[in-house]
């Protein structure tokens, strides 16, 4: 039995321990409040923030892994190897080339940062190569790096980066993460004439999620060559890459006859009515829209109306049959604040292609991942297998896109 001085010294020590441990929690909690949100978005140092660095070798991507380095993040930077690199050490104007390679790498020691260089060949072939030639043979007009992006780099690398422990990926693309009042949003760039939105509509919520963009803020590509020039990278004018990096000298139809040599197959030229009025030899030397290069003379201009790949033939009539206002879409990336389908008529702007801007539009889902879309405006020369690009109104938000099917 306890007297009432053990008792009262009992109670004594659960006292102090509980002010303690109050005291020491309040402060905890006082500390981490405490601390600012860093420039990425996280409630605690710099240095103690992982960051994966998507390095491709050129200005781009290298000034971001200096920034954050400079800025006293724990940065990484990971290059890929997406096909041969004997054969892309002469390769120039493509990314992720075997020169593109030793950039990163020397900016990495400049910087004196980790730096991987990963052999991605094999699922860049299968995801990105063959995709581009299967679309082709199909009469489709297909936009590998949108598939790169979404299959590649924001797919298999992202989830790299999470196996190293990273707080998020950082890369050098020309668009902005906004957050949002619920989540973070995907918005167009500063600068409408590097904005890459077109390119990244694939992109999924939770891949946004882990995602940062430290150049989609500014004015123009000079403002990250000054910056390229602030930290003394050897890629401060580096000339900007320039073709799809697998296709030498932008040559689709050479690309296609190496991995698929039954495309060279001849066919028909065929009028709007059916009729032959010439021949061809394969369908993947033509693309919708084209006026050029079709080996028919005299008479009005002729441009290729449709690609039939199951019957070989060319479809060729007059420009004015090239104007489209209505197409249909599916597989499509929604990153909106409601299910795509539970709005039945959607009032957005869409861009059909990389060079046009957004116009008006009225799309109508049809399912989950499917809709029509209705143009305010006819555009010419839509194809399928290009991208619709969804953009709020009222604002700079990307909403996502679908790919084109006719």
């Amino acid at each position: 039995m306890l007297n009432h001085f053990t008792l009262k010294t009992i109670v004594k020590t659960i006292l102090v321990a509980t002010t303690f441990f109050y005291v020491y929690g309040i402060k905890v909690v006082e500390a981490q409040m405490s601390k600012k949100i860093n420039s990425l978005g996280f409630a605690k140092c710099p240095s103690e923030t992982r960051v994966v660095v998507a390095m491709s070798g050129g200005v781009d991507s290298s000034v971001v892994a200096a920034m954050l380095k400079d800025e006293n993040y724990d940065v990484i930077g990971v290059t890929l190897q997406l096909y041969d690199h004997g054969a892309a050490l002469a390769k120039q104007g493509a990314c992720c080339a075997g020169r593109d390679i030793h950039d990163a790498r020397k900016i990495a020691q400049q910087m004196d940062f980790p730096h991987y260089v990963l052999n991605y060949e094999n699922m860049f072939k299968e995801n990105v190569i063959d995709e581009f030639a299967e679309s082709y043979l199909a009469g489709s007009t297909p936009i590998p790096c949108i598939r790169c992006n979404e299959k590649v780099k924001f797919r298999d690398l992202l989830e790299t980066a999470k196996d190293l422990d990273a707080d998020c990926m950082a890369t050098g693309h020309y668009i902005q993460r906004v957050q949002g009042s619920t989540k973070a949003e995907l918005h167009c760039a500063t600068d409408k004439l590097k904005d890459q939105s077109y390119f990244l509509f694939t992109t999924k919520q939770d891949q946004l999620d882990f995602l940062r963009f430290p150049l989609g803020h500014l004015d123009s590509k000079t403002a990250t060559r000054a910056l390229a020039k602030k930290y003394g990278l050897s890629v401060a004018d580096k000339p900007d890459s320039q073709d799809i990096c697998f296709v030498p000298n932008g040559s689709y139809a050479d690309v296609i006859k190496k991995l698929k040599p039954e495309a060279v197959e001849p066919g028909e030229i065929v009028d709007i009515h059916g009729e032959q009025i010439g021949t061809h030899n394969g369908i993947i030397n033509f693309t919708v829209g084209q006026r050029r290069g079709l080996g028919i003379g005299g008479g009005d201009p002729l441009y290729v109306l449709k690609l039939d790949a199951e019957n070989r033939k060319v479809v060729v009539g007059p420009k004015s049959l090239l104007a489209t206002k209505t197409i249909k879409i599916n597989d499509v990336n929604w990153i909106g604040d409601t299910a795509f389908d539970d709005v039945k008529i959607r009032d957005m702007n869409v861009r059909v292609r990389s060079t046009s801007q957004p116009k008006e539009a009225i799309i109508k889902p049809t399912g989950k991942t499917s809709a029509s879309v209705t143009l305010a405006m006819a555009e010419e020369g839509i194809a399928p297998g290009q991208a619709c690009v969804f953009y709020d109104k009222n604002s700079t938000r990307i909403l996502g896109g679908g790919w084109i099917t006719k």
